[in-house]
């Protein structure tokens, strides 16, 4: 009879905004994971959060992590533009990372952040959890077997409201913390997913900006075109600005039937007549409160993660997979820039 498997020790390093459905899917998974360290920017922080984790150590110290060599694995929950450094220490200290979205504040900083996770030989994953939702999974293998056919079409909609108060809070919606606004902080889960499904355009073109309805440094609306390789087009819509907040939306339509996801619910249409229903719509945080979503794809993440650690093999969304879409990012960014058309290279 084999022996049962300890629970992995792991620190968790910030206790933020994100950090919500972390703490549900940690306590759902405590036979997988002990939380032995929990790290905040301050000491009151910290504390609120120790009650949820009894036995777990409290610190503002980061190099109290680096130094428990007992420590398997880190997540990562603090703003973007501290996850280069954070998950660096960490590798360094062959700690393997779990990142709250995005990777960094812009492409140049993920790439170095991938790299370093790479050479220290730790893994790396990226709390990207649509592509672990049901619905989205069936979406994805639909396409990829063929059953739908060549690509015609697509589409990838995220009309989603925010009121002024959540930009009010500082840093929220710059470059500096951030790295972007609704692409970069909102709409980034729904375009990984649109890419692992639909695949990466040939070219695009896009317009962007900050709408009346917010006061805010980084793009709240951007409007875009895609071309693929076939010939193919897709269309993308991504805001904040509009009240209440409605699901998200991905298409594809191919030359043997169409398939649409809205916020967790898939539809199948066969030029054939056949129609085939799979999950039921959620809240995906579309609306005022951006944390009104169920917690399981996050445990999902988690648990894959914790898994490939103990396996020995990569994670379901790594590092490296997730620059796709900060190159996509970049693309509309600076197509929207300077009013022009621009090729897109996948690498």
């Amino acid at each position: 009879m084999t022996a049962p498997t300890a629970p992995a020790r792991i620190a968790v390093v910030g206790a933020g905004l994100a950090s919500a459905p972390y703490w549900v899917s940690l306590h759902e998974l405590r036979e997988k994971a002990q939380v032995a360290w929990l790290v905040g920017r301050t000491h009151e922080r910290v504390a609120a959060v120790q009650p949820r984790f009894p036995g777990a150590q409290a610190t503002v110290e980061l190099d109290d992590v680096l130094a428990d060599p007992g420590v398997v694995a880190a997540l990562v929950l603090t703003p973007p533009n501290t996850h280069l450094e954070i998950a660096s220490r960490l590798a360094a200290a062959g700690k393997h990372v779990l990142l709250e979205k995005p990777l960094e504040i812009d492409t140049a900083r993920a790439q170095h952040l991938v790299e370093a996770c790479r050479a220290a030989g730790v893994r790396l994953g990226v709390m990207l959890q649509h592509r672990l939702r049901p619905a989205g999974l069936a979406m994805r293998a639909l396409v990829r077997s063929g059953a739908l056919g060549e690509m015609c079409s697509a589409a990838v909609d995220m009309r989603w409201w925010r009121p002024q108060g959540y930009y009010d809070e500082p840093g929220r919606g710059t470059h500096a913390r951030d790295g972007g606004g609704v692409l970069m902080t909102q709409g980034i889960h729904t375009l990984d997913l649109f890419l692992e499904i639909a695949g990466a355009p040939a070219a695009l073109v896009a317009f962007a900006g900050t709408s009346a309805a917010h006061r805010m440094e980084c793009e709240d609306i951007v409007a875009a075109a895609l071309r693929y390789a076939n010939g193919a087009t897709a269309t993308l819509n991504a805001t904040t600005a509009s009240y209440p907040g409605f699901p998200e939306r991905i298409e594809f339509s191919g030359t043997r039937g169409t398939a649409r996801l809205v916020a967790g619910r898939l539809e199948v249409h066969y030029l054939d007549g056949r129609c085939e229903l799979l999950g039921e719509e959620q809240a995906l945080g579309s609306g005022a409160n951006p944390m009104d979503f169920p917690h399981q794809p996050h445990r999902a993440v988690i648990a894959d993660f914790l898994d490939a650690v103990a396996g020995g093999r990569e994670p379901a969304v790594t590092g490296a997979s997730a620059l796709r879409v900060h190159r996509l990012i970049d693309a509309l960014l600076q197509s929207a820039a300077g009013g022009t058309v621009l090729p897109f290279a996948d690498a």
